[in-house]
Parts: C-alpha cells; sequence; structure tokens
C-alpha cells in the first residue's frame, strides 16, 4: 500500500491552488476523484496558453497527475445525486471556490452530512466563507499585494515585485490538503467530520511570519534590500562574481569566519565594524563593498567550489534550466515522465513529499471525464439505463 492508498477525496477544483494540494494528496497514494464543470469545458487550466490543445494543456498536466476526472453539471438535481453517493463513498471534499458559491452550491459540511457524517470539507477560497470579503473572487498576484508581499519584494527604489512562482497559490494548496488530512484524522477519531475553511489570504498574512510580529509587537516596518539581500542578516543575498551572480547566507558566526578566510580576508571577521551580527548590520554599506570587490574576481563555478569547500552556505543562481539539470535534482529523481497520448512524453517536477512508503507510479492527468464509466459503474454500482438516465437529465452536460 502507498501512504494514503485508504483515502478518497472528491475535488471540486479547478486553476492552481485546490489541484495543487490535491496533486500532493494523490501523489502520496490518495484517490483524487476530479469534480469538473461539464458546462465550461472543465478545468479552466485546461485552456491555459502557450502549450495547449483541445480540453488539454500542459499546465493542467502539471496540477493533475494520478486523478481521476469525472464531468458533472451541478446545476442538474441528478447530478448533485452523483455528487452526494461520491462523496458517501469518499473520505474528505476539497473545493476551491469563492466564499459564498459553496453554500450555493451545497459543498458545506451541512449540506453533505446527510449523505456521510464522517465527511471532511475544506474549503479554500480567496478570503473565507465569512468577513467582508466573503463574495470577492482572488488570485494569487491579487493577494500578494493585497498581504503586504509585493511591497516586501523588489528592489528598494523599484516597483512593487511579486514572487517569481504562484506562491499564495502553492502554500494555500499544501494547508489545504494538511488540514484535510488532519480533519480526516479527527473523524476517524471521532466519528464525525465538519468544515475546513482556509483562505489564500490568510495563507498569504500567515507567511508574513517574522517580519509581521516585529511589526506587531514593536511596529518596526521591514523594508526592501537590495539584490534580494536578508532583512537583518549581513551578508546574506546575491553578489556579484566575474561571470554572473551567486547567494551567500552566512546566517551565523561561524560562516562569515569561514568566508572572510576564502577570500583571502581573515581579518574582517574580527575587525570590530564586522565582528557581530549587530555591528555588521549597522555597517552593511561598508563590508558589501569590500565582499563585492573581493569576489569579483572569480567565476561563480570557481567561488562555489571554494566556498563550499570552506563551509559556507552558498549556491549559484541558476537559470530554470540549470536548476533542473543539477546533480542533486538528479540524484534525488525530481523529474517524472508520463506518456500522454496528445502531448508525447511530458516530463514533470515530482512533488515533494516523502516517506518510506512505495509511492504510485506517476499517470497523466486525466481527460475531461475519462473516469467516469469507471467510477459510475466501478464505484457506485450503476448499469447501463442508471447512466443513460442521467445523461438524459444533462448530469453529464449537454449531449454533442
Amino acid at each position: 500500500m502507498t501512504g494514503l492508498s485508504d483515502i478518497r477525496v472528491v475535488a471540486v477544483e479547478q486553476y492552481g491552488a485546490g489541484p495543487f494540494g490535491s496533486l500532493h494528496l494523490a501523489e502520496m497514494g490518495a484517490d483524487v476523484i476530479k469534480v469538473e464543470d461539464a458546462r465550461t469545458g472543465g478545468d479552466i487550466g485546461r485552456h491555459v496558453p502557450p502549450f495547449q490543445d483541445g480540453d488539454d494543456s500542459l499546465f493542467y498536466q502539471s496540477f493533475n497527475r494520478n486523478k481521476r476526472s469525472i464531468a458533472l453539471d451541478l446545476s442538474v438535481p441528478s447530478a448533485r445525486s452523483v455528487l452526494h453517493r461520491l462523496v458517501a463513498e469518499s473520505d474528505g471534499v476539497l473545493h476551491n471556490l469563492r466564499g459564498d458559491v459553496p453554500e450555493k452550491l451545497g459543498l458545506r459540511y451541512a449540506d453533505l452530512a446527510p449523505y456521510n457524517e464522517r465527511v471532511v470539507v475544506c474549503s479554500l477560497s480567496g478570503f473565507g466563507m465569512t468577513g467582508p470579503r466573503r463574495d470577492e473572487p482572488a488570485y494569487d498576484y491579487v493577494v500578494q499585494g493585497l498581504a503586504g508581499w509585493m511591497d516586501l519584494t523588489g528592489e528598494p527604489e523599484g516597483a512593487p515585485t511579486k514572487s517569481g512562482l504562484s506562491l499564495v497559490d502553492y502554500c494555500g494548496g499544501l494547508a489545504a490538503a494538511l488540514s484535510l488530512v488532519a480533519g480526516i484524522h479527527v473523524a476517524r477519531r471521532e466519528g464525525v467530520g465538519g468544515d475546513c475553511d482556509l483562505s489564500l489570504f490568510e495563507t498569504a498574512v500567515a507567511m508574513l511570519s517574522y517580519p509581521a510580529t516585529w511589526y506587531l509587537t514593536k511596529k518596526h516596518e521591514t523594508t526592501r534590500r537590495a539584490r534580494s539581500a536578508h532583512p537583518s542578516i549581513v551578508p546574506f543575498g546575491a553578489f556579484p562574481s566575474a561571470d554572473g551572480w551567486l547567494m551567500l547566507a552566512c546566517a551565523k558566526p561561524k560562516f562569515f569566519g569561514r568566508l572572510a578566510a576564502a577570500i583571502g580576508r581573515a581579518g574582517l571577521a574580527e575587525d570590530p565594524r564586522f565582528a557581530t551580527l549587530e555591528a555588521r548590520q549597522r555597517n552593511a554599506d561598508e563590508l558589501i563593498a569590500i565582499l563585492d570587490e573581493a569576489l569579483r574576481v572569480r567565476t561563480t563555478d570557481e567561488w562555489i567550489a571554494r566556498l563550499t569547500a570552506a563551509g559556507v552556505p552558498c549556491g549559484p543562481v541558476n537559470s530554470l534550466a540549470e536548476a533542473l539539470d543539477d546533480p542533486q535534482a538528479h540524484h534525488r529523481e525530481l523529474v517524472v515522465e508520463t506518456p500522454h497520448p496528445r502531448w508525447g512524453t511530458v516530463r514533470h517536477v515530482r512533488t515533494a513529499g516523502r516517506g518510506w512508503w512505495p509511492a504510485p507510479e506517476p499517470r497523466r492527468a486525466p481527460e475531461l471525464g475519462e473516469d467516469r464509466d469507471d467510477l459510475l459503474r466501478g464505484l457506485l454500482g450503476m448499469d447501463d439505463a442508471a447512466i443513460a438516465a442521467l445523461s438524459g437529465d444533462g448530469a453529464f452536460g449537454a449531449s454533442p
């Protein structure tokens, strides 16, 4: 058995945050049943360019490996009855809908408990199912701006800047997956489920972490630092070499001593201007200028070899291609392949979860509604007549 092979989750999800969370569950072995909107051509992620063809895209493939798909029109009563039967056979429901939508579609715990009182319902919305912003839609970049991230990111004199990746979506998805698994644990222990009400906004605010503590406790406002520098530790950031950039992270006093020796300036560690964390912070401009001059005499690769041997935390500022081709990435088998009838061999990065249990074999993301008959016949025990009746009712969307 794989890690979560005894868990089944119904995922009413689309685009990024919800699918990213359920992807982690699926790649740990959970049976994730993806319920897609039959009225709109399924998950909007299927239609994201530039690599899009029909009802599929490489964007969609990135988020939906190892899942099963059924397309339902939940505005049709018979389609909702199918959903209720799926819920009755499942441990959890995960959806990433606007905060007011779950009530309209009957996707809250109160709505689904009559069909399975042990089910755990995890909502991941923009702002939660309560509060003044409940009815507002939200996307990652909007929330990055709203939650202060963009004000903290970028060069001091530059424009507000988002993170290079959709980290609010990704972290929200991970928080939802963790909450759902914790909820299932509680439901199995206590015999009754409930709602987990998460939001992207709360995820982003929670990740403000110690800058938020500094402000809330001492009214200290963290400002941007040039070249991705740390807000309080020096040296800690990007430095130019003879042919590019490298990152240094001297988070402990011993690392600065090692750095000083490795660049041939061992006396810096004893210099009163730089001898302590506080002194280095006060005299950051002087120290950065000295390090810049020293580091520009060798290439990035030369410095990485020398500094790594000296025990200094460092690394190159890689391109995407260089990161994926890093020897550590190869050794840890971070790239997986799934054969696909349209895209040929699709190469992905695997999710980060690990355990001693065997991982399921990677499978391509499903075609729209690909697993409908298998779910209806195999899981719910329906026959041809029952499926035909549902189709006639429009439960699976309008007939071609």
